[in-house]
């Protein structure tokens, strides 16, 4: 088995406008990592979506606000999610494993979470997909976002490679063009759009807390378009369109976000 690689997908990935999942997507995301697999690759994919898969459940026409409605529609959305993710993979003679996380259990349980982690990805042919237990994580129990749990994730497994998959192609500059590598974070905070979509908590400022946490760690962090995974074996082999950020170990004289 090759590296370990962490695939985080968000929200917009994996929903439509309307928050309910997009089939066609997800089928094209399952065939990229399933083909990571074919090349000997051990992925791990941290998965957003469960609460906006579970908005149309509960007929809802954003992001929730209140705390018990974004339980209830993680309650409901998890378990389509995960329905979905293991007939896909089934098609690949995959299956896929279920750890949802709070922050405490980060804390508290890591040798833990690393073992079981660990004798997952020794069968070869199992996909772990991670999220944050949103159904019952409460504000001092939060992880914070599925940007900053993928990097902790990738952290605890000693995986050398981090791709957080965004609706974009990774980190645009003013004028909308792709920024390619980034060195020192710095530089790019003018870069920084903190929105996010209604469906999702995440956004562009996240996905850089989380690329300073990963970098700190020794993890080389990509920011791609989910809605392009046919690139994924490209950008494991450093092609693709990305934005790339190195480790600390490369550029000690980053000063960090």
């Amino acid at each position: 088995m090759k590296e370990s690689i962490v695939i985080k997908i968000g929200t917009g990935v994996l929903t439509r406008e309307n928050g309910t999942l997009d089939g066609a997507s997800l089928v094209r995301l399952v065939t990229a990592v399933a083909g990571l697999k074919a090349q000997g690759y051990s992925c791990v994919m941290v998965s957003s979506g469960a609460v906006g898969a579970g908005v149309s459940a509960l007929s809802l026409g954003a992001y929730p606000d209140d705390v018990e409605t974004r339980q209830a529609a993680a309650a409901v959305g998890q378990a389509r999610l995960m329905q979905r993710y293991q007939t896909l993979f089934e098609q690949f003679d995959l299956d896929v494993a279920q750890l949802l996380l709070t922050g405490s259990d980060l804390r508290d349980h890591r040798d833990r979470i690393s073992a079981t982690m660990g004798r997952l990805l020794q069968e070869g042919d199992i996909v772990p997909i991670v999220n944050e237990n949103d159904s019952v994580a409460i504000e001092e129990l939060r992880v914070g976002d599925n940007d900053l749990l993928s990097a902790r994730v990738a952290d605890l497994l000693g995986a050398k490679t981090l791709i957080l998959l965004t609706s974009v192609d990774g980190l645009l500059d003013r004028g909308g063009n792709l920024i390619e590598q980034v060195t020192d974070l710095e530089e790019v905070r003018d870069c920084i759009r903190s929105e996010s979509g209604k469906f999702s908590i995440g956004g562009m400022l996240s996905k850089l807390e989380a690329v300073n946490y990963a970098r700190e760690k020794g993890v080389n962090v990509l920011i791609a378009n989910g809605r392009k995974p046919e690139q994924l074996g490209e950008l494991v082999e450093g092609g693709g369109n990305a934005t790339r950020f190195s480790h600390f170990e490369d550029h000690r004289g980053d000063s960090g976000l």
